[in-house]
């Protein structure tokens, strides 16, 4: 047990000093304050750079240094990167194709995926000190479209958290306030976005983990379909886990250069980088303008033509409780397996692991007892699909109010969460309120998030409100609008499996309206 805790101390210890030995060591040009060109730069459209540099215009190594100068100020406030990769990106700068899509662009990355010669221990102890020997698809691609990765991000301990908090790093900001988290899993990455520290980057998502942190800190993600982006390669809390698809996911800080990212992608073909995606290129979409489509949002749309239609879904409790049960059908052994001991654990995830911290003989009774056996499992994926089909019927047909039939709905406008960012440990009750997200991947839907406003001290709970139920309670009493006011407030845009055109085009849509009626959302200036 003492053997235990010394050997997760000494590695905290040591992989901190490694990431400020990396930021100490970087050439003086790193240093100084952001100069006007730096800040021209930061300012462009990544289809600018691009442009830019295959056109000789910009060099990726100027493109690098000014990215590089922000991700280690945004660092220095949030506190949001794990793997310092900077150095050695300035070779793959000066040898990046200058060709391709991405050409010269900084890509940031969650910590879990995998880039030779750098850990991906995402926050446990344990796993510090083992230096992956390959890029993961994902990079590989990367690089060949001639992006140059230069940071890792953040992340909470297990990845099954809406904070971004863990021993070996330490915990993550929110970008806008101190004593908020940026959101979870993709944590580091949203905050790191917010302050333009990166333009583009890749998180993951199995529970709302690229929507969580893009409401939180108030940047654009869209959470891909399994088997539609790539993901082979990178290490994960849970490998073998597909009750519930985890997939990997771009986010962006403008939706402009989320589409870019995208299309960039695609271009690619993906599908012969990683065994694993469908071969189905990118499709065009555009919406006819008498489509029907589903506060301050719904407003413009209906200013603009658009039907507002209910939604008569099946029971989102329903999915809760399915969902939850297949992500943790082994009692949460897996995902705890690396634990050393006394090393901390999310606070959402601290009740459903505190058996795990028993005697190895009740940990096993206990496991035994909650695990799913095989039987049991193959019904909850019964469930599962029946579940989905029922939602497949709401899209096609008249059980939508207002529908049109066959045609069914573009698609579904509902909100990210309960909450604006939460106050650190939030999750202690926030986790029960992650149905707002964790109900599309059970349904394997694309989603989008993006930011619409800001908490203003005047967004007080009526008096007149009544707590439903003790998670509605729970989370309302976190709620503070003075204490919260200036926290990015986000709407999520849900479409069909495999239909992330169509949510990228819907969020488009939605943008456009805002613009057009003088509420454009506003991010952090330089």
């Amino acid at each position: 047990m003492l053997f235990s805790y010394l050997a997760h101390q000494r590695a905290c210890n040591d992989k901190q000093r490694e990431r400020a030995e990396r930021i100490a060591s970087l050439p003086a040009v790193y240093q100084p304050a952001l100069s006007a060109l730096d800040k021209d730069i930061l300012t462009r459209p990544i289809s600018t750079i691009v442009s830019s540099v295959q056109s000789n215009a910009l060099n990726p190594s100027e493109v690098l240094v000014t990215y590089a100068k922000r991700a280690l100020q945004a660092h220095a406030q949030t506190n949001c990167l794990t793997e310092i990769m900077i150095a050695p990106a300035e070779t793959w700068a000066r040898d990046a194709n200058r060709t391709g899509p991405l050409a010269g662009v900084p890509v940031s990355l969650k910590d879990m995926l995998a880039v030779k010669g750098y850990d991906a221990c995402m926050g446990y102890s344990a796993m510090t000190g083992q230096p992956k020997s390959y890029d993961g698809a994902f990079v590989r691609l990367l690089r060949d479209a001639g992006a140059v990765p230069f940071v890792k991000t953040n992340i909470p301990t297990t990845m099954l958290s809406f904070e971004a908090t863990n021993d070996v790093f330490g915990r993550t900001e929110n970008p806008h306030k101190m004593g908020y988290s940026p959101g979870g899993s993709s944590g580091g990455e949203s905050a790191l976005l917010a302050l333009g520290g990166s333009r583009i980057g890749v998180g993951t998502d199995v529970a709302g983990s690229v929507r969580a942190p893009s409401h939180y800190s108030g940047v654009y993600a869209i959470k891909s379909s399994m088997f539609r982006f790539i993901r082979t390669g990178s290490s994960t809390t849970i490998p073998g886990q597909e009750g519930v698809p985890a997939t990997h996911s771009p986010m962006a800080k403008t939706l402009e250069d989320l589409e870019t990212f995208w299309r960039a992608v695609f271009q690619m073909k993906p599908w012969e980088y990683d065994h694993s995606v469908l071969n189905i290129p990118w499709k065009e979409v555009k919406f006819p303008v008498d489509r029907p489509l589903s506060e301050v949002v719904t407003d413009v749309l209906q200013k603009d033509g658009h039907e507002i239609v209910t939604l008569n879904s099946p029971s989102p409790y329903e999915g809760l409780q399915i969902a939850s049960q297949l992500l943790l059908a082994d009692g949460g052994r897996v995902a705890a397996k690396p634990f050393r001991m006394f090393e901390t654990n999310d606070a959402g995830m601290v009740p459903a692991f505190r058996a795990l911290r028993l005697s190895r003989f009740i940990m096993k009774v206990y496991a035994w007892y909650l695990r799913y056996s095989v039987p049991e499992y193959y019904a909850l994926i019964a469930k599962r699909e029946d579940y989905r089909a029922r939602w497949f019927k709401v899209w096609r047909d008249n059980e939508v109010e207002g529908g049109l039939g066959d045609q069914g709905v573009d698609f579904v406008l509902t909100v990210p969460n309960a909450l604006p960012a939460v106050p650190h440990r939030g999750m202690r009750h926030g986790w029960k309120a992650c149905g707002y997200t964790f109900l599309f991947n059970l349904l394997d839907y694309s989603a989008g998030v993006m930011p619409i406003t800001h908490v203003q001290k005047t967004d007080v709970v009526p008096r007149t409100f009544r707590a439903r139920n003790a998670i509605e309670r729970e989370n309302f009493r976190m709620y503070d609008a003075t204490a919260m006011e200036g926290l990015p407030v986000g709407v999520q845009v849900v479409g069909k499996r495999l239909d992330e055109e169509r949510v990228l085009e819907g969020m488009k849509l939605i943008e456009k309206l805002m613009k057009g009626a003088g509420l454009a959302y506003a991010g952090i200036p330089l």
